[in-house]
């Protein structure tokens, strides 16, 4: 059967990855977009077609009979179904977090990268954990919200300076007490709650901490983490998404060549050998998205000893001064150096599993 790609980001290009190698029949016809604007012409040697010529180029029987996944963030997956019904296509799969999971476990599996928490033996207890879902006060209502379990604690980030006071009575914590970086918000995002948790929550008698987002969570469940605490286990990442042609598009689309220079600079002044790996795993196709994990307590209290140094000393160097700016750059920034730190340590027991979105 012909089958389509919507999407030509990191989603699109890691499932067609994984279809073409878990099933040698299935070779995207192209990846199909709503405009080239911002788009390859090809991505892994496939086309990249805006829909209105796909579908201008078939008939209205072979429209209803070719299959079109969509592999894009599934809060668009409604607008871009109006869109395929509009030019004919009413075959079509969206390709949920959970089949995307399902999928790049198997093909991380068959590439021997990546390996995936559930090929671990789970043991008999259950480790003692807290994990931070936080949430911007400017985030909308969602229809379906999370049910966490009582290990997952709301914290609300940029507080600092605004009107909350509705909000926090719906939350366990603000990121505005005790020692924290609340006013860096609009820059830091979800990286003023790791500083929050790293100053003010971390328990030596916790096994491990965590960090989700009002929205996406780690896809863990109770014999997963059972499986964490009884092989030793250090940190737990999603799932990496491939980008290409290297990793270095992501920050291309959403950094300044200028700040990304400073980064680089601050990091060659702050950790020479980080920088000296630098080229390597950025030469590299594998990303981690979205700043989620789940860590032993002194590993993410290392990896924050780690990063704040360098995005702060980003924000000295920048210009415009980090304090004079309110445009995500080091939230970025800090996915990129999440790639960085866990790709770079070889020497710790990372483990995988997908990543859960909520609408």
């Amino acid at each position: 059967m012909k089958c389509y790609i919507f999407g030509a980001k990191s989603i699109a290009i890691s499932v067609s990855r994984a279809m073409r190698a878990l099933n040698q029949d299935m070779e995207p016809e192209a990846f199909m977009v709503s405009s080239l604007e911002n788009n390859p012409c090809r991505i892994d040697g496939i086309p990249v077609c805006e829909i209105h010529i796909v579908a201008n180029g078939l008939t209205e029987q072979e429209k209803s009979e070719v299959r079109v996944y969509i592999a894009t963030p599934e809060d668009v997956h409604e607008s871009i179904i109006g869109l395929l019904l509009q030019h004919g296509f009413t075959n079509y799969i969206p390709v949920s977090a959970c089949m995307e999971a399902e999928w790049m476990e198997q093909y991380y599996k068959l590439a021997g990268r990546f390996p995936s928490i559930h090929e671990l033996l789970p043991g008999s207890r259950m480790p003692e954990l807290s994990v931070y879902a936080t949430r911007f006060y400017r985030d909308k209502r969602l229809k379906n919200p999370p049910h966490f379990p009582d290990y997952v604690h709301s914290i609300l980030l940029g507080c600092s300076g605004n009107p909350l006071r509705e909000l926090e009575n719906e939350v366990d914590f603000c990121d505005n007490t005790g020692e924290n970086i609340s006013i860096k918000n609009p820059n830091y995002c979800e990286m003023t709650g790791y500083y929050w948790v790293w100053k003010n929550a971390l328990n030596k008698r916790e096994d491990y901490v965590g960090i989700y987002h009002y929205r996406r969570a780690l896809d863990l469940s109770e014999y997963d983490l059972k499986r964490i605490i009884a092989n030793d286990v250090d940190v737990v990442l999603p799932y990496p998404l491939i980008h290409l042609p290297d990793i270095r598009e992501h920050h291309t689309r959403y950094v300044r060549e200028e700040d990304w220079q400073v980064m680089l600079s601050a990091l060659r002044e702050l950790y020479p050998d980080y920088a000296k790996a630098y080229s390597e795993i950025f030469h590299d196709i594998y990303f981690y998205n979205y700043n989620l994990m789940i860590a032993k307590t002194d590993v993410f209290a290392a990896y924050c000893e780690w990063v704040f140094p360098i995005l702060k000393r980003v924000e000295e160097l920048s210009i415009p001064k980090g304090w004079e700016r309110g445009d995500r750059y080091t939230a970025y920034m800090s996915e990129n150096l999440l790639t960085l730190y866990f790709l770079f340590h070889k020497d710790l027991k990372i483990y995988h599993t997908g990543r859960i979105l909520y609408t």
